[in-house]
């Protein structure tokens, strides 16, 4: 399919991306006959639009990564207090001179604001792909040593994602990974509304010792798009206690019941 014109071109392959959901970069070039070079520009063009959104690859329609995915700055208000107690039990899981790979989000940022309060936690080398986190453990050095992935910025999560964002991460060797994802389900595992950033989680899983899960009690018995890691690949899931259910298997019980290494905090009156 030939395109006359930039327009007409773009138009044509934002709609090829809605109809497939997922749509490769060699496919989109064969399909309007033009170079790769040229879909990626094209595809650029379209992200700043807000039209597509671009991961490794290819491209997806915006509203499958956006639809459920709220700014960092919503969703840091949204059950605050719960994320704060998930966010304490997770810095205490921190041994002075350990290296953490600290994901994006707004449970994950929390805990870069508990392991700052930790004072007794020193020589610790943090590796992060998030800019707000990045900032909120600054007061710490030089007890702590900050360390920002790079790649290229979202501005939803203030995040660093592929390009470039996962090149540090295949070199590392962490102690400890604290991990945030959008569903943890008994069944599908790990998973995240966002496909490149769920890109970045899977290398942060893969390249540390121990690696821990904090999820707010929202986020169990759901599955979103991008698949992060297995259950089996985590070694605890760090969550808020919720009353308990009478007429069915609650979610965490059936992560439980898969394998999975749970603790359930107590949300304080106070916290928040």
């Amino acid at each position: 399919m030939a395109a006359d014109t930039a327009t007409s071109r773009r138009d044509a392959l934002a709609a090829s991306i809605a109809r497939r959901g997922f749509a490769r970069v060699v496919d989109l070039a064969r399909e309007v006959e033009v170079s790769e070079v040229t879909v990626r520009t094209d595809l650029a063009a379209l992200e700043a639009d807000g039209r597509i959104a671009r991961v490794h690859g290819g491209a997806i329609p915006r509203t499958v990564e956006s639809e459920r995915e709220s700014s960092l700055e919503k969703s840091r208000t949204r059950l605050a207090r719960a994320k704060q107690a998930i966010a304490v039990e997770a810095a205490a899981r921190v041994r002075p001179g350990q290296s953490v790979l600290l994901d994006v989000g707004s449970t994950t940022l929390a805990v870069a604001h508990a392991l700052v309060a930790r004072r007794d936690l020193d020589d610790i080398v943090v590796v992060t792909n998030g800019l707000a986190v990045a900032l909120a453990l600054e007061s710490a050095i030089p007890r702590f040593t900050v360390v920002v992935t790079g790649g290229t910025l979202r501005s939803l999560q203030h995040s660093l994602v592929n390009p470039l964002a996962t090149t540090l991460l295949d070199d590392l060797r962490a102690d400890i990974a604290i991990i945030g994802a959008t569903g943890v389900h008994a069944e599908h595992g790990v998973t995240n509304v966002n496909l490149p950033e769920a890109e970045v989680k899977q290398r942060m899983v893969a390249a540390a010792a121990h690696r821990v899960l904090v999820a707010d009690s929202s986020k169990l018995g759901v599955a979103h798009l991008g698949r992060v890691a297995a259950l089996a690949d985590i070694d605890e899931l760090i969550t808020d206690q919720v009353p308990s259910v009478t007429t069915a298997v609650s979610p965490r019980a059936a992560l439980v019941d898969a394998g999975l290494s749970v603790t359930a905090v107590r949300v304080g009156a106070g916290l928040g």
